[in-house]
Parts: structure tokens; sequence; C-alpha cells
């Protein structure tokens, strides 16, 4: 078996081959699509090629397949199957002849270009030294930029050759580029240092290696012995000390092999005329590990020796002058040491798993690092002063047009899923190129290496160009805000505008542009990048402005084809089209906020720009005079004034308000329906009067549906679990037959009062919303045309995946389908042929919930509303009204729903927020800003079940803290020049978290002491100031700035005068803090141990602070086929049918990677996604491997350290567990205890699985005493957070008392399951499984018991000659241990047997017959699910 590191899926610039791993040991279908790859380098290896990263580079990994020492490769056959789903187009095999090595097979695609195989023999190990090469078929060479295809006579077999071509210039600058990454390939001193999209990963050192290899599985449960379980005493319970130098364990790899001293352009460069002539194109100087100094030509034929030394020239070659075409070859034979180490180093390379090397989309910055030696680094040094970005040297021209590239790309076409896939792939490039760009050039600003283009002004109003990319500082210039806030507003401007971005770009209408935007925090400045509309530069802003206005609204102009491009927006925007008055008094339409500027460039595009008002204001923020806020907002003390004007409610509010309202419309419709066919009954019948407006009544109740599970409300967007209350407290208030809108407008505030005073008890929110969630089955068409595009949108924005429960709409809530059916014909017929009747319903309920149309449900919101300076023409006073109402409804809807829903998720741990990012990331998908923390702290402060939000409430404060911090740490870092950053940055951090009282800067003057004093040296730090102010910040008065802070930003008060106090009176942790105020203000400091709390000397020096990194904001594309995909994955996942949703996610991965290459977030969750199905579907090696991909990925794509890699590491010793690898399971589960501690402390919900985890393997390598200090403690974290009575609770009290048995105490094992017993008994009654399974069990404890006492009693009777009966004492089964496991991390298995396993073949060779004949995809997933018996749900869960 081959090892498993190398089925990446990825692919090629439009190639559309796509792999799909099936389970272990199947054989490939159709043997045309993938030979499997035999020995092909007679060494032992399989050369499997992968291709990734949208770049086009092919990765080539080997893995050594030689495990025990049996080089016997034959019979390997890579299990890995190739799908072909997209285009039908197979690959074929071509042979490859390079000089100097066997010919060996490469498996292509029709779809690649010849430039790709370029790229593989560039990393394989046996041709990775040589990039200046043509290849030759029949002697013709080929076109690097070609398609396979389109090449003659290429086909299976054919004899490519490996042509050694004459240098250029630059391809000799190519060469010498690329054998310095080879050196430094393993060296991670680029991840440390943040550049070239590397990052750090360590999971190899705790997995020695890969994990798919079935030859190291040596460690058989049989071996138990040899397995060391001790933790390290910093990761056992209870322990109080946090280290740091274990989040980043040396690997030994890197340990770096030296090949080489030195590698440098020499100073000789360029050559002169006369040299020139002679072929000579640069020169360069090394030092050899031996210490042999040698100066060395390029030329056009090669390298070779030449006989200048450091200060005399002498060009001409040295004798032997060792000419070679490759520069390894050339040292090779000079240096005995570099050729042993360079062989090793790339045989190290190519056994790393991809997943460690390949590039990042977007840099990932560490926030510790260990002092890494500085090396001598040519390219380095060169690349400092260049503008070379990426690879730009393959690129004619140079500077990159980032305008034209990123506007290019939104235009190619996409009418069908290769076209779309292109188009995705071209953007996602472009904006993760641009990123990068653009995060260079505005540290470049601030370091001051970029002229101004207006550089006579002063520092803070300075604009910058750097390599066709505009840049603009984050300070109120000319006043342009100063009535919206001054500076406060400028700081927040661009997120807003970038949001706005995002919220365009999301909806990608075809014609209208937006430019490439990227926000940049860096050393206290915010620098706002833009890409350069084409013309701007050249005129006036007055005159370019067609559309909206340049000083906020007092002149306004308007532009025909901007409305027409800007409506088609204006739906799923939720914007609405209304009127403004100009300088004249004239009424301007508008489809946007004023500010919104459109400008047509020379190239003819529509762009528009200024997009901070895209979402309407947050009226809680924004006192006006005169306008009275909703008594829900008003009881909270809003509104609160705001540090600036332009506060907005975010997207993900609008959505979910939306789609609230329209819960609310379809109720009163039905409720209204409902009374009417009641009256008519009631006359038919004659019945009395006074019967039959309660027949309408009864029935509503019945919605609320107690016992449903609190699980299914998570999938849904929230804010609904009181829809339902309002609409039966409107019930009772509709006994009168006509409830019109006047009772029902006045019920549903009320109703939203009484729902909000008892939400915190679990028990009265366990309304299932999902019976009336317009799901895809059920939205009326109505909704699909004008309401929110509910399904797909929310889905996209909150980031959930889970679909909701589908299809329970119609029989919950009586009338609701004819309230469906009445809206659809009226959008339809224009309700010409509907009874008046009926019509009437609809507009009372469009009324009710201030729908913008009266026949049909449409909600959008006017963003100019309460904009300083805009004015309204007469005509529209009561659209405007209408409008102001529902933005003060959607201020209240945030504080009285969404709020209460967030705390209700963290009370039934359907959200668990573990640091900052994660508890920011949970209300940003509610649509709560962070503005609002303060808020939301409080409102957990009065929560009832305040005890079981500990963890919440902690996280927050801390938070809350860290941010306060990070705002005075940016005025602060404003005044510090760049000589004394690192003594500024370690005296803030001593006084933020040191418990030395009198923290004393240290002023740098000891480095260079200015003779000459009184020289005025002119500060060119933008913002300027006193440049020793700083020093003066002491601990007590910085604390005081947080406290008053906390007050003013958030309305927080909180109790603390320094560090020390706050880990007292909250709980929190200083090493916490510290990661947090770091990886918010981009410090990185030295890993080491940190004495806090030493009152003699301050924690930190100005050697411990390492660097300074940008914080970046930017626009993350979408694969949006590639996501639908995974949905209908999860969604077939949920209702049982594993196998299609397994195809589904397979086939997402594929997309995927189809556009973001090899390494992304969402790459991640699928493939985490596959690694489980392909576990509870029984194969557990193929679980192993892609769980190891999403831990890499994880670490790679969000930190070492990040939640989600946490969790990821769980699931892999899961998995690991499973495979029998105990000492790797162990391993990786204490990996994980340990950055759970550093992250957010031992007192969290989730520590209490995490334990469960760690205790149930520990009990399986008998190591009980340890086993039973892990699990007593999940066992406290779990009462304490799920409540005494909770499942969960008692299973930690069956596994705490399984071990008990196992240690032969059976009076405490007794006691425990007793406790068990009893919870199970309350719960969920006598009868249950549970409670007699838990009986059992204390029968057979009872039974031990007895006979243990039976033979202590023999004993003391008879002595020693009593006659002792044998004891079982049970060590617990593998397996047994594994059921548990399986259990606690909530998966149920489905035994498969043999018949269905061929089932599923037959089925997957169906559809593949099925493709070919030419159905498309979409048929072939409605093609009904398949027949085996695994209808039951994956996850289930103890609670």
């Amino acid at each position: 078996m081959v090892s498993k590191t190398d089925d990446i899926h990825a692919s090629v610039p439009n190639c559309n081959v796509n792999t799909v791993d099936l389970a272990e040991g199947e054989t490939p279908d159709h043997q045309e699509t993938k030979a499997p790859n035999k020995d092909p380098c007679a060494c032992g290896h399989s050369a499997s090629t992968v291709v990734m990263n949208g770049g086009g580079a092919h990765y080539h990994s080997e893995e050594e397949s030689k495990q025990d020492g049996g080089g016997d490769t034959d019979g390997v056959e890579d299990s890995n199957e190739q799908e072909v789903i997209v285009i039908q187009d197979t690959g074929f095999t071509v042979k490859i002849q390079a000089p100097g090595t066997e010919p060996f097979d490469l498996q292509v695609s029709p779809q690649e270009m010849v430039q790709e195989i370029h790229q593989v023999l560039m990393d394989r190990e046996d041709t990775c030294h040589r990039t200046c090469f043509s290849l030759q078929l029949d002697g013709n060479v080929l076109d690097n930029f070609a398609e396979l295809k389109s090449i003659e006579g290429l086909q299976e077999g054919s004899l490519l050759k490996v042509v050694e071509e004459p240098y250029t210039v630059r391809e000799a600058r190519i060469h010498v580029r690329h054998i310095r990454d080879l050196l430094k390939s393993l060296d991670p001193s680029d991840a440390y240092n943040g550049v070239d999209c590397n990052s750090l990963s360590f999971l190899s050192v705790f997995t020695d290696g890969d994990l798919g290899d079935s030859g190291k599985l040596k460690k058989k449960g049989s071996d138990l012995e040899q397995i060391d379980c001790t933790p390290p005493e910093h990761i056992l319970p209870g322990s109080k000390e946090r280290p740091l130098v274990p989040l980043q364990p040396q690997n030994k790899d890197w340990k770096p092999m030296q090949c080489l001293k030195v590698l440098t352009m020499s100073g000789w460069n360029p050559p002169p005329g006369n040299r020139k002539m002679h072929g000579d194109l640069m020169y360069l100087y090394m030092v050899t590990v031996e210490e042999r100094h040698i100066s060395i030509t390029a030329s056009t034929r090669g390298f070779y020796l030449n006989q200048s030394t450091t200060y005399t020239f002498n060009p001409k070659p040295a004798n032997p002058s060792f000419l070679s075409h490759s520069l390894v070859e050339l040292l090779s034979q000079i240096s005995p040491a570099f050729k042993k180490n360079f062989t090793v180093l790339q045989k190290t390379r190519v056994q790393r798993h991809p997943f460690e090397r390949i590039a990042t989309p977007f840099q990932v910055y560490s926030w510790t690092a260990p002092q890494v030696d500085h090396t001598m680094d040519c390219v380095r040094a060169e690349d400092a002063y260049t503008s070379r970005l990426g690879y730009e040297e393959h690129i004619p021209g140079q500077t990159r047009d980032w305008n034209e590239e990123l506007q290019t790309t939104r235009e190619l076409a996409r009418k069908n899923l290769p076209e779309r896939l292109l188009r995705e792939r071209a953007i996602f490039k472009v904006h993760s190129d641009f990123a990068a760009a653009a995060t260079r050039g505005s540290m470049a600003v601030i370091d001051g290496n970029v002229m101004a283009i207006n550089p006579g002004e002063e520092t803070r109003m300075q604009m910058f160009i750097w390599n066709n990319i505009f840049f603009s500082l984050g300070f109120d210039v000319r006043d342009h805000y100063r009535e919206l806030g001054g500076d406060a507003a400028a700081h927040a401007a661009p997120t807003n505008d970038l949001n706005g971005v995002r919220a365009y770009g999301a909806v990608d209408v075809e014609g209208l542009y937006t430019l490439g935007t990227v926000v940049v925090d860096y050393r206290g400045y915010r620098v706002t990048a833009q890409s350069i509309i084409p013309g701007i530069l050249e005129r006036e802003q007055e005159q370019s402005v067609i559309y909206g206005s340049i000083d906020f609204g007092k002149t306004v102009v308007s532009h025909g084809k901007y409305l027409e491009l800007l409506e088609k927006t204006s739906r799923p925007l939720k914007v609405q089209r209304h009127n403004v008055l100009n300088e004249k008094d004239e009424s301007v339409e508008l489809c946007s906020s004023v500010e919104c500027k459109g400008i047509i460039g020379n190239d003819g595009r529509h762009y528009i720009l200024d997009l901070l008002r895209t979402f309407p204001p947050d009226l809680n923020f924004l006192p006006v005079e005169g306008e009275e806020l909703s008594p829900e907002s008003v009881r909270q003390g809003f509104p609160r004034q705001h540090r600036h004007r332009l506060a907005c409610l975010r997207q993900e509010l609008i959505e979910a308000f939306v789609e609230h309202r329209y819960l609310l419309f379809m109720k009163m419709a039905a409720l209204q329906l409902m009374q009417q066919k009641a009256n008519k009954e009631s006359k038919m019948a004659n019945l009395t009067e006074n019967n039959s407006p309660e027949a309408a009544v009864p029935a509503l109740p019945s919605t609320e549906n107690p016992d449903a599970s609190a699980k299914s409300t998570e999938t849904l967007t929230d804010g609904k679990s009181d829809a339902v209350q309002i609409e039966t407290t409107s019930t009772s208030d509709a006994p009168q037959p006509a409830a019109t809108e006047a009772t029902t407008t006045e019920a549903a505030p009320k109703a939203e009062q009484t729902t909000e005073t008892d939400i915190p008890s679990a028990a009265a929110t366990t309304v299932t919303a999902s019976q009336a969630t317009p799901t895809e089955d059920n939205v009326v068409p109505t909704v699909t045309t004008n309401g929110p595009l509910v399904p797909v949108a929310t889905a996209i924005q909150n980031g959930e995946c889970e679909s909701p429960l589908e299809g329970k709409a119609e029989d919950s809530i009586p009338g609701l389908a004819q309230a469906k059916e009445l809206a659809e014909s009226l959008a339809a017929e224009d309700g010409s042929g509907i009874d008046p009747k009926s019509r009437e319903v609809v507009l009372n309920a469009c009324k009710a919930v201030g729908s913008i149309s009266n026949t049909s449900f449409d909600i959008r919101f006017n963003p100019d509303i309460f904009s300083p300076g805009v004015r309204f023409p007469e005509d529209s006073v009561d659209d405007i009204q209408k409008q102001k109402q529902l933005l003060k409804d959607a201020a209240a809807f945030l504080v009285s729903c969404q709020i209460p829903s967030l705390v209700k998720d963290c009370l039934d741990h359907s959200a668990l927020p573990m640091d900052g990012a994660t508890l920011t990331e949970a209300l940003h998908q509610r649509g709560i800003n962070v503005r609002y923390l303060g808020n939301v702290l409080e409102f957990v402060d009065k929560t009832p079940a305040k005890a079981q939000l500990e963890h919440f409430y902690r996280i927050g404060i801390s938070e809350l803290i860290t941010r306060c911090a990070k705002h005075i740490f940016k005025t602060y870092l404003q005044g510090v020049e760049l000589s004394a950053l690192s003594a500024a940055v370690s005296h803030f951090l001593n006084c933020f978290l040191s418990s030395f009282p009198d923290a004393v800067a240290h002023l740098p003057a000891d480095e260079l002491v200015s003779r000459r004093k009184n020289r005025k040296r002119r500060n060119r730090v933008p913002g300027g100031g006193d440049n020793t102010a700083w020093a003066s910040l002491t601990p007590s008065e910085l604390w005081k700035n947080i406290v008053s802070e906390a007050q003013s930003y958030y309305n927080f008060t909180l109790h603390c005068e320094n560090a020390d106090q706050v880990v007292e009176k909250y709980g929190l942790q200083k090493i916490t803090l510290l990661r947090e105020i770091s990886i918010k203000a981009g410090i990185q400091i030295l890993i080491k141990e940190y004495n806090f709390d030493s009152r003699h000397k301050p924690a930190f020096t100005e050697e411990d602070i390492l660097n300074i990194f940008p914080v970046v904001k930017h626009v993350n594309p979408k694969a949006s086929d590639a996501f639908h995909f995974f949905q209908s994955g999860q969604a077939k996942v949920q209702q049982g049918y594993l196998k299609e949703g397994c195809e589904l996610i397979n086939e997402a991965l594929n997309l995927f990677n189809n556009v973001y290459g090899a390494m992304h977030v969402e790459i991640c969750a699928c493939l985490r996604l596959l690694a489980r199905l392909n576990y509870i579907m029984g194969d557990h090696h193929e679980a192993l491997s892609n769980q190891q991909k999403a831990v890499l990925m994880s670490e790679r794509v969000l930190g070492v350290e990040h939640p989600n890699t946490i969790q990821e590491y769980m699931h892999l010793a899961l998995y690991c567990f499973a495979n029998s690898q105990l000492s790797t399971a162990l391993k990786l589960l204490y990996r994980a205890r340990y950055l759970m501690l550093m992250v957010c402390g031992e007192d969290h919900p989730e520590m209490a699985l995490l334990d469960s985890n760690i205790g149930l393997v520990l009990h399986g390598v008998m190591e009980y005493d340890l086993s039973l200090r892990f699990l007593e403690n999940a066992l406290a974290i779990n009462s304490k957070y799920h409540g005494p009575r909770s499942l969960k609770v008692a299973l930690s009290h069956h596994l705490v008392a399984r071990v008990y048995e196992s240690k032969a105490e059976f009076r405490s094992a007794l006691q425990h399951e007793k406790e068990g017993y009893t919870i199970y008994k309350n719960q969920v009654g006598e009868a249950h499984e549970k409670t007699k399974e838990s009986s059992e069990y204390l029968k057979y404890l009872t039974q031990q018991a007895v006979a243990l006492q039976r033979t202590m009693n023999e004993i003391y009777k008879n002595g020693s000659n009593a006659s002792i009966m044998p004891l079982k004492f049970t060590a617990p089964s593998m397996a047994s241990v594994l059921e548990q496991l399986n259990i606690i991390n909530g998966i149920i298995f489905i035994p498969l047997s043999q018949k269905d396993l061929e089932n599923l073949k037959a089925e997957v060779q169906r559809r593949q017959q099925l493709q070919e004949s030419g159905k498309s995809m979409e048929e072939l997933t409605v093609d009904g699910p398949l027949e085996l018996e695994d209808k039951i749900p994956m996850d289930v869960n103890v609670d």
C-alpha cells in the first residue's frame, strides 16, 4: 500500500479531470483513466503526480514505499480513482526522458499546459535542479503555453525529451532563485517571518512522519507496554502553569542541512561589454561548507568557475572550469559536502506531506517565533528593493495592472460549470495576488519606502501609488468626515467600504464593477489599498462622478445606466430605490446611498466606489433629535452616542430580520384566511356568532412543539425562536373576526416583549422554528423574485452549513399552505383573478410587516435615512416614515432577538466560542456588531443560568479588554519613531500584563548616542507628535485608560486597576491575554517562558519583540458551485443517505480544489466531513488520510493554535485510535489539550469532551489512575455546564465507574453508576435502553463486589491456606473503548455487509455508465437514494 500523501485532489488551470478517492482496495473501474504508476524511477518511488495551487504549479510528491526495508514495490497500486464528472476527458501517460536519468512515466491530462510539466520536473527529486530546458516531441519543441490536447502526435506512451536550452539573463536569475528555494525548502524562517505565503505546521512532530504508512503500525494492541502515556506536568488537570515554549515544538527536519555557506550576487556585476560578448550573463560568489571561496560565471552555456577573487576581476575560466548546465551539477563536483547534503535535503523535501509545503492563498502570521539565525540571502536582498511580486518575471510588461486583471476576470463567461470554475479560479487567484501586493505596499508606505504623490502636504494627508495600487491613510483629511466623527469615522469608513465591496461582489451583477480593496492595519496606522480606475488620476473628481454625491448629499446626480445596474442589486441587498433633493431642490432618483459614487472609467466600465453606507444605519448607536426608538431598545439604554456616525447594521442582521418578518407575514395571512374560512363555515351551518372566532384560534398553538430537540433550532438562522410565540400572542388578540392590521401590528411588538422575559430559561425556547423556515422546497415564488433569496443567501452569509429540515411547514400551521398559494397566485397574475377578500388578506399582512409592495412580501431599506445633509422630497413623507419605523424595528430586533438567541445557542452548546476570533464570528453570524459586546455581556450577567455561561462570559471579557487595549495601543504606536519600536512595544506589554508595578521604559539611547543633539531631526512619522511620550506610560495609567475605553466604547464597567485584579476577578489567564493582544495588534514575540508575576522585574525586554505584522482585511471570493455541492452533500448526510452525501462532498472537494488550489479553509471543512463519513462507513484508513490533510490545512491556513485546529486534532486522534495507533492518538490529544489550555483555559465545556477522550484512551492502555484524573475532571465540567441532571453527566459517571471497576474498587464504581442510573431513569424513563443497560451494569458490579468481599472474608478467616476463587479483573477491550469514544464524539456506526458494499460498487459503475451516456450531473443527483439500510442520522448528540 503506497502511503496516502499523494492523493491530493487538485488540478490544473481548466483541467477538470477530478480525482475521487474511493475506499481502499477497490479496483479502478475504468482503467483508462489512470494507469497505476509502478515504480517509475527504479528507486522504489511511486511517482504519483498531483497538481495544485491555481498558479499551475505541479507538485510532485514522491513517497518512499520502502517501508520495513523491503524495496519491493511491484504490485503497488495506487487505490486512487479518478472519476471524471465535469468534462469527459480522460488523462493519459507520457514518458519523459531527462539527461542523465532513466525515462519515467507521467500522468497528464489533455487540458494541462506544457508549462505544467515543466513545473513537475522542477519539483521532482531527480530533475529539480533544471530550470532552463524545453520539452521536445520527435525533435519539435513544444510551446510552453499550448494545451496538451492541441499538440499533434502527442498520445498515450509518447516520449518527451528534456533538452537543455541556452540561458538568458532572465533564465539565469530564475535558475539561481530556484536553487536558493530548493536549499531553503526545509527552513521554517519564511514561515516565522510571514513571507511568500509560508506558514507553520507541527502535526508531523506528533505523528512521527506520515500517518498513512501502514508499515509503521508496529504498535499493535499487544505491545501496550511500550507506550509512554504520562503527559507532561502542565497538561494534567488542575495544573496552573501555562508554558509558552511547547506551542512550537522543534521539528527535527528543521535542523538545517548546510549545503553552502554563502550564495550571493558578486560585486563584479553586471559583466562589462567585452565579457557580455563572450556570453557572460552575471557573476555569483559562493563559500562552500569546506570554506572554499569561489567565483562563478553564469554564461549562455551554463555555469563555470572563473578566476576572479574578491578584489581582482579575472573572468577567464578557471582550470578545470567544471562547466555545467546547472549550478547543482557544478557544486556537486566542487564540494563533496554539498553533494551529500543536497541529496539528503531533496529526499527529505519530497517526503514531507505536500500540504506542509504548498503556499497558502493568503499570508498567515505567527505571533510567536524562536530566535532564527539571519543568513545571507541574495534573493531576499534583491526582492526587498524591487517591486517584484510573486512570479512577476513570468509576466511580460513587469508591473501588473491590477484593475484590469480584477475586472477582466469578472467579465469571463459563466454560462456552464467549466466556465464558472475557470472564472472563479481566475477571480480567486487575482484576489489573493492583489491582497499580497497591497499588504506589501501598505507596509512600504508606513515604513517610508514609497514617495507620496502629494509630497508637499503634511504626512497624515499624503497619498501614495505603488505597483499600480493607490494607498491612503485612515485619517480625516480635509475635514471630509467632520460631521460624521472625524478621525474615528475615517478609521471606520474603510472597513464599511470593504463590507460594501464584499456585498456587491457577492451579488455579482454583470456590468457593475467595484474596486479591488484591501484594508491593512500596521504599526498603528490604517491604510486602504485600492486598484486604480483607468483615467481617474487625470481628471478632477467633480467631472468624473456621474452618479451619487461627493459632498455627502449636498449636490447629487443620477444616471440611467447606473439606476438600471443598481436596480439588479437592490433585491438581494434589500436597498430601496428612493428620491432625494439636490442643491437646486430637484428630486433625484437613487438606488444606493448618496455617498456611493458612480464613475465611468476610460475603459468604459461602470465603477461604483465609496460603498460605506451599503447597509442601513444602526439607530441604537445614532441618537437623532426628536426620534423615539422602540421600547426594547430604550430599555437597554439605547440610543447611545458612538465615536462616529457610520455605525451600520450587518448584512447578516438584515437577512435574519427579513426572514423573521417573512415568517410573520405568512402567519398573519394564514390566520386571516382561517378566520375567513371559519366565518364562512359558521354562516353555512348557521352557528351562533360567538363560536366563529374560536374556530380559528385553537388550531394555532399546535405549532409550538416543546419536545423538539434543541438541535433542530440550531440549523436555522436565528431570531425565529420567538416568531412562533409572537403569532400565538397575536392570536389571543384576535378573537374579533377581522384581524386587521391595527390589532396585529400592536400585537407583534407586545409579543416580542413578552417572549424576551423568559428566553433565558432554555426550556421556554425549545420552540422549533423549523416548521416555518422557507427552505428550498417551500419558498413562495414571490420570495425568490423579490424578498430575500433566503435559502442560498443566508446560508452563505452566515456560514451555516446545515440545511434546515425540509418540508415541515405545510403540515404544521393550518392555513399556511393556502396563504402560500394565495401569495403565489397574487404574484403570478397581478391579482386579477382573485377575490377581493383574499387580496385584502395579503394587503393587511404586507402592511403589518412593513413590506414596500402591497401585493407581495418585499422588505427593503433606504440607506439614506438619518444621513446628515440628505433631504427627501415632500411627496415621500409617508414612505420615509415607514422606512424610519423599519429601521427602529431592525435595531430592536438585534437587541431583543439576536442577542438572546446567541446566548441561548451558547446555553445549549450549539455555539461554542473558544477565543476572541470565534466569539466575534459567532456574533457576526447572527448579525451582532462587536460594539454590542458590552450589551451581550450584561445580558449574560442577568441570565438565570449564568453559571453555565461562565466560559462565554470570560471569553467576552477577555475580548473586550484586549480590544480596548488595542485601541489604546494604536494611538500609542503612532507616536513612536522606528528606532524605538521594540522598546515601546515591550514597554506597553509590560504595562498591560506584567505584575511589576513600576515598569520603566528603556529609552533606546544605548545603541546609537547622537553627539550633536541640537540638530533638529525632521520627523517623518505620519501623525507626528512627541517621540518619547510613549515612555511615560505607567501600568496604572494604562489600566485606567482601558477601563474608561470599556465604559465609553462598550458601555461596560470593568472593575480592575491592573492585570492581576483582572486575572483574579474574571478568571482570565495572562498567556491568553498576551495571545489575543498579539494577534489583534500584529505583534510577534520571542517564544520563551515569560514570568508575568514577578514583582521585581518586568516580563518583557525589547529583545523579546521580534516583529510587527500587518493585520489584513480583504474580500474572500467564493467557489459558489462547490459550495452548493457541499451543502447538498451535507443535507443528504443529515437525511441519512451517506453514500450520496459522500459522492457530493467528493465532488465539492474537486470543485473547491479547482477554484482555490489545494489550501483553503473551505477545503479543510470538506476534508473533515469526508473523513467523518469515511469513518462512519468503516473505512478507517481513508478517514485517517483525509483527517490528516484537514489538520495540516487547518494549521497552515488558520494557525497552529486556532480553535478549529484543536477540533481537528481531536478528530484525528479518534481515527488514529481506530487504526490502533494508540501512542499517536494520545500525543495528539495531549497536544489538543495543551493548545486549549493556552487558548481558553481549563474551564470550558469542550474541555470535558477532550478529557473524556483522553481518559478513555488511557483506560484502554490500562493507565487507570491517570485515566481517572481526566475522567473526573470531565465529569466536573459536564456537571457545571450541562447541569447535574444532563445525560452527558450520566455518561461521564458511567465512564468513571468503568475505570473504578477495572481497578477493582467496586464501591466507588457502584456509587458513580447509581448516579448515572438515577439520571437516566428521571430523564428517559425506566423502559429506555440506556436505563436498562445501566441497571444491568449495576447488577454486574454488585455481583463483583460481593464476590470480592467473600474472597476477602475467606482470606481473613483461613489465613494463607484459603481457597481463593480467581477473580475476574477485566482490562477493557479496544473495541469497547472505541465504542465509548464514538458515543462521546457523537458518532453512530452503520454496519455494512459485504452485499451492501457490492451494491455500492454496482451503483457507482451504473452512474459512470450513465454519465458516459451523457446524462448531466443534475439529473443524477435527483436519481433517488441508494437503497441501503443506512437511513439513520450520522451525528447523534448524547444530550
